[in-house]
C-alpha cells in the first residue's frame, strides 16, 4: 500500500523538492503552501505522514498539530517539523504537542525521506537486487567508469561529489561498502573513513580507500584511519572490482547489529550564550555530518534533554543565569541524559575552573581558543568512546540475554527431563498397581473359589458320612438275610410246589439286585468321600486317577448321555501335589469342557508323564477358541460365556494353580477341531515346595 504524505511549506523550492523526493521513494504526496490548503486536504485524504514548517502565512504549524493530535482520526499521523535551528524555542513547542521528529534547516533532502521510512517501519531505502556501495569521487568521468564496472559485477551504485555528501548519503542508504577517493576538497577521504568509524551505525560499513600516489606513508595513514584496503585509481577498474569482492567476502554484515535509534548523523548539543560563536561552532560540526541544535542557555539545555535524545553536549562554562557548571552537574544527575558526553567550553584559562568542571562530571575540558581542528578531534573522541561504551553494553546485554536464555533453557530441559522421570516413574507405579491389583483379584477368586470347594467338600463329607451309616446297615443284614435265606433253602428242597419255588427264586434275585444297587452306592460314597479329603492344604502324594474319577463322579450329572468321557490314564498313578488345589484345576478344566460342548460330544482325559513333567490333559470336541481370543482366557474375569452363565475365573484361577505347582497352562486348538488343555508340572525334586 503506498503511503501518502502532505508536505506543509510556504517556500515553492522546498515543496517542489521534498515532493520530487518523497514521489521518487514511492510516496503519494499532497503539497500545500499554506495552513487552509492543509486543513482542506486533511479532510478529503486519508494522510499517514505530515510535514510541517511551523511558520506560515496563515498561521502556524504547531497550530495544525495541535489539530492533528486532537482529532481521532489523525492522532496516528506521523508528524515531522521543519524549522530553523536558532528558533530553538520551536523546535521544543513540536516536540511536546506531539512531534515524532524535528528536523532543523538547512537539512538533507535523503535524510528527511530516510527518516520518515523509518518511522513507517517501511524498511531502509535500498536496492531490490545486489548489494550497495556508495562511491565518492569529484571526477564524474571516474565514478562514470568505476559505476560501470560494479554495476557489472552485480553492486547497486550510489555517486557522490563530496565528503560531505557522501557521508549523509551513507548514514541514510546504510551501504555494504564505501569507495571514497584520498583528495577531496572539503572533508578528505581519510577524514570520512575517521567518520565512519565512529557513527556506531556505520562502523562496520567496509571502506575502500582510492589514491594517486604511491607514498607509503600515505598507505599507513590511510589505514590507520580504519580503511580496509589502499587502491590505486590508475589500477583497471576490474582490478578495484575484484578487491572489493575478496574484501566483502570475508567481512561482516554491516546491517545485522540492532540499531539503538533511527537512521541518521550523530547529533550534537551546543550550549553557548555567544549567538556569533554558537553560528561559528554550528557551522563547523554541520560541515563534518553531524545535526547540530544550538541553544543559548542552560534552561533550555535541560529542556531539549527532557525531549530529544542527542549524542554529545558542547558545553560553556560562563552562562548567565545556570551557568555551565550547574548545567553539567544536572545532566549527569539526569537518569536519562548521564551517559551523554559532555565537553565544556570556556574562555577562562585557569586550573580552578578545568577542575571544578570535571568533578562535576564533564567528561573533557577545552578553552575556546583552540583551534577548531582540536574541538573536532575531541568530539570525535567523545562519540568514539560512547560508541564503544554503547558497544560494549549492547554485548554485555546479549550476553546477558544469552545466559538467561541458557539458563532458562536448561531449566526447561531439566523439567522436561523430571516430567519425563515423573512420567515413567508414575508409568511404571501404574503397572504395579496394575499388576497388584489383578494379583488381589486372582487371590480373590481363588479365595472364592476355595471357599466354594471347602463349603462342597464339607457338604460331600456330611452326605458320604449320613449316607454310609445307613448303607454299611444295609449291606451287613443284606448279607445276613442271603445267608439265611441260602440255608433256610436247603431245608425246604424239593419244593412242595413248583409255584412257590418261583417265588423263591424271585426273592433271590431281587437280593442280589439290591446288592448290586447297594454297591454302586458305596462305591459313590468311596468316591465322594475321596473329594471331600483332597481340599487338604499339604503337600502329599496322591492317586490321580481316584482324584480324576471323583471330580467325573462330582461332574456326572452335567454329562447325562449326551457327553461321552474317554479317559487314559498312563504312569505314574501317584504324584506329589497340593491335591486339593490340583484337583480344583482338573475340575475347572472338565467343566469347561462340558459347557464348549453344546449338543453331543466328547471329552478325552489323559495323564502320563512327558520327558520331566507330568501332564493331565483334557481335550474337548467343541467349537474351539478364536485366534483373536486365545492370548485373553488367562485373564481374570474374561469369559466367552454369555452374561451370567461364566465368572471368567476358571481358567484364571487353574493358571495360577499351575504355576504354583512350578509349572505351566498350555492351549492348543487342534486342526480337527475343539480345545486342548494341558496342565503340565515338573517331576523334579528341585520343584517341590520345602
Amino acid at each position: 500500500m503506498t503511503p501518502n504524505i502532505l508536505i506543509v511549506d510556504d517556500s515553492l523550492t522546498v515543496r517542489m523538492d521534498l515532493a520530487e523526493a518523497f514521489a521518487a521513494a514511492g510516496f503519494q504526496v499532497f503539497p500545500c503552501g499554506s495552513l487552509a490548503e492543509a486543513k482542506q486536504t486533511l479532510s478529503s485524504e486519508h494522510v499517514d505522514v505530515a510535514i510541517l514548517d511551523v511558520i506560515l502565512p496563515d498561521g502556524d504549524g504547531i497550530d495544525l498539530l495541535k489539530d492533528l493530535r486532537a482529532t481521532s482520526s489523525d492522532r496516528s499521523v506521523l508528524v515531522l517539523m521543519l524549522t530553523s535551528e536558532v528558533e530553538i524555542r520551536d523546535r521544543l513547542r513540536g516536540l511536546r504537542t506531539g512531534a515524532d521528529e524535528y528536523v532543523g534547516k538547512p537539512y538533507d533532502i535523503g535524510y528527511v525521506v530516510a527518516r520518515t521510512r523509518e518511522l513507517l517501519r517501511l524498511g531502509r531505502v535500498a536496492p531490490t537486487e545486489g548489494r550497495t556501495v556508495v562511491l565518492i569521487d569529484d571526477s564524474a568521468t571516474y565514478c562514470a567508469l568505476l559505476s560501470q564496472a560494479l554495476e557489472a559485477g552485480g553492486y547497486h551504485v550510489l555517486c557522490a561529489g563530496t565528503g560531505e555528501e557522501g557521508l549523509r548519503l551513507a548514514a541514510v542508504r546504510r551501504p555494504d561498502a564505501i569507495i571514497v577517493a584520498g583528495a577531496l576538497a572539503g572533508m578528505d577521504g581519510v577524514s570520512l573513513i575517521r567518520h565512519v568509524r565512529l557513527d556506531a551505525l556505520l562502523n562496520r560499513v567496509t571502506c575502500v580507500l582510492l589514491t594517486e600516489t604511491h607514498d607509503i606513508n600515505a598507505e599507513l595513514r590511510a589505514l590507520d584511519s580504519g580503511a580496509d584496503a589502499f587502491v590505486d585509481k590508475a589500477e583497471d577498474p576490474a582490478v578495484i572490482l575484484a578487491k572489493l569482492q575478496a574484501i566483502l567476502r570475508t567481512a561482516p554484515d554491516s546491517r545485522s547489529e540492532a540499531e539503538t535509534r533511527l537512521v541518521g548523523p550523530s547529533r550534537i548539543l551546543a550550549i553557548d550564550d555567544s549567538g556569533t560563536y554558537r553560528e561559528v561552532l554550528g557551522s563547523a560540526l554541520r560541515n563534518e555530518g553531524y545535526d547540530v541544535i544550538l541553544v543559548s542557555s542552560g534552561e533550555e539545555a535541560l529542556e531539549v534533554l527532557s525531549i530529544q535524545a542527542v549524542d554529545c553536549v558542547l558545553l560553556d562554562l560562563v552562562m548567565p543565569g545556570m551557568g555551565g557548571t550547574e548545567t553539567c552537574r544536572r545532566i549527569k544527575t539526569s537518569p536519562i541524559a548521564r551517559d551523554i558526553p559532555v565537553i565544556v567550553l570556556t574562555g577562562l584559562d585557569d586550573r580552578e575552573s578545568m577542575l571544578s568542571s570535571l568533578a562535576t562530571g564533564a567528561d573533557d575540558y577545552i578553552q575556546k581558543s583552540a583551534d577548531l581542528d582540536v574541538l573536532k578531534a575531541r568530539v570525535r573522541a567523545q562519540l568514539r568512546r560512547r560508541q564503544f561504551e554503547d558497544e560494549t553494553r549492547r554485548v554485555r546485554e546479549r550476553l546477558l540475554r544469552s545466559e538467561i536464555e541458557s539458563g532458562e533453557s536448561r531449566r526447561a530441559r531439566e523439567v522436561a527431563e523430571m516430567r519425563a522421570s515423573l512420567v515413567e516413574v508414575l508409568e511404571a507405579k501404574n503397572q504395579e498397581l496394575g499388576r497388584a491389583v489383578q494379583e488381589l483379584q486372582s487371590t480373590q477368586a481363588q479365595l472364592i473359589q476355595a471357599a466354594k470347594m471347602a463349603s462342597l467338600g464339607g457338604l460331600v463329607a456330611g452326605i458320604a458320612h449320613e449316607i454310609n451309616n445307613p448303607l454299611a446297615f444295609s449291606l451287613s443284614h443284606l448279607a445276613t438275610a442271603t445267608k439265611s435265606l441260602t440255608r433256610a433253602q436247603a431245608e425246604l428242597e424239593p419244593w412242595s410246589s413248583e409255584p412257590a419255588r418261583e417265588h423263591w427264586l424271585r426273592a433271590q434275585d431281587r437280593l442280589r439286585e439290591m446288592s448290586m444297587g447297594l454297591e454302586r452306592i458305596r462305591e459313590l460314597v468311596v468316591k465322594l468321600r475321596t473329594f471331600s479329603h483332597i481340599d487338604e492344604g499339604e503337600w502329599r502324594r496322591v492317586n490321580m486317577r481316584e482324584c480324576i474319577e471323583s471330580v467325573l463322579t462330582i461332574l456326572g450329572h452335567r454329562l447325562r448321555d449326551r457327553i461321552e468321557v474317554e479317559t487314559s490314564f498312563g504312569l505314574p498313578e501317584e504324584i506329589e501335589c497340593y491335591p486339593g488345589l490340583l484337583n480344583q484345576a482338573v475340575m475347572n478344566l472338565i467343566a469347561n469342557s462340558i459347557d464348549a460342548i453344546t449338543d453331543t460330544g466328547t471329552v478325552r482325559i489323559q495323564t502320563g508323564t512327558v520327558g520331566q513333567d507330568y501332564q493331565i490333559s483334557v481335550t474337548d470336541s467343541g467349537p474351539g477358541i478364536p485366534l483373536e481370543l486365545r492370548e485373553r482366557v488367562f485373564e481374570p474375569f474374561f469369559t466367552t460365556k454369555p452374561v451370567g452363565q461364566g465368572t471368567g475365573l476358571g481358567l484364571s484361577i487353574t493358571y495360577s494353580i499351575v504355576r504354583e505347582h512350578g509349572g505351566e497352562l498350555l492351549l492348543e486348538c487342534p486342526e480337527s477341531g475343539g480345545t486342548r488343555l494341558t496342565i503340565s508340572i515338573p517331576m523334579t525334586e528341585a520343584v517341590l515346595p520345602s
